[in-house]
């Protein structure tokens, strides 16, 4: 496409957005001073995107202070790359702003995901060490025959009724403790699948345990 025929379509979107979307378009595509302040206020909303998200998602990592700061300005810093280069593609189907979230939010989880992998390389990724669930869970030693028949039909069922694909992500997120954001990165896949399979899989075991009684079927429904 020629740089005319981008200016063109950009001036034709503009005609039929809301009035903040249209400005932003504007500004960003105006050229000269106006533009780099246009730029330097997007950053400056994505960055603060960028450090809420990775706050957020943070904590499982333990990521604070100058760490957490660095994710959230390489995450704001690659998202204003990625719309300024694409700019000419906003369609107004939604607000400019929450268009320009969409960017940031898979820059951040792009970045917590390696950034994870980065600082625990040797984290099981299938494998699950099942002796350890009691303590992460904070079962009572008292109860200790009650939990151990259930961890036993729980790992049953596991490798009895789950795909390989669900069996794979429930061990890694709640044996293995992995992120969401980094099970992602690994798999090539996005949050939303990753939360689809992870409530089918939750979905089988539960009907599992109930049908072998370790679950009550009322609390299985309301949960």
């Amino acid at each position: 496409m020629t740089p005319e025929r981008a200016v063109d379509e950009i001036s034709a979107t503009r005609a039929c957005l809301d009035a903040e979307s249209g400005e932003w378009l504007r500004v960003l595509t105006c050229g000269g001073a106006e533009q780099e302040a246009a730029v330097g206020r997007l950053h400056g909303l994505l960055l603060r995107i960028a450090r809420n998200e990775v706050r957020r998602r943070g904590v499982q990592l333990r990521v604070t202070g100058p760490e957490l700061d660095d994710l959230a300005y390489q995450a704001a810093a690659d998202a204003l790359l990625a719309i300024t280069s694409k700019i000419g593609e906003f369609r107004g189907e939604s607000r400019f702003t929450t268009w320009a979230y969409k960017f940031v939010i898979l820059e951040v989880s792009v970045k917590v995901g390696r950034h994870f992998w980065r600082r625990c390389p040797a984290v099981p990724f299938e494998g699950a060490d099942w002796e350890r669930l009691p303590d992460r869970f904070g079962f009572d030693p008292a109860r200790e025959s009650e939990w151990r028949d259930l961890l036993a039909a729980l790992r049953r069922a596991v490798q009895e009724k789950l795909t390989e694909r669900q069996r794979r992500i429930f061990v890694a997120i709640v044996l293995n403790g992995v992120p969401l954001d980094a099970l992602v990165l690994q798999l090539g896949s996005n949050r939303n699948a990753i939360y689809k399979t992870m409530f089918e899989a939750r979905r089988k075991l539960r009907a599992a345990l109930v049908a072998n009684g370790y679950v009550d079927s009322d609390l299985s429904r309301r949960s």
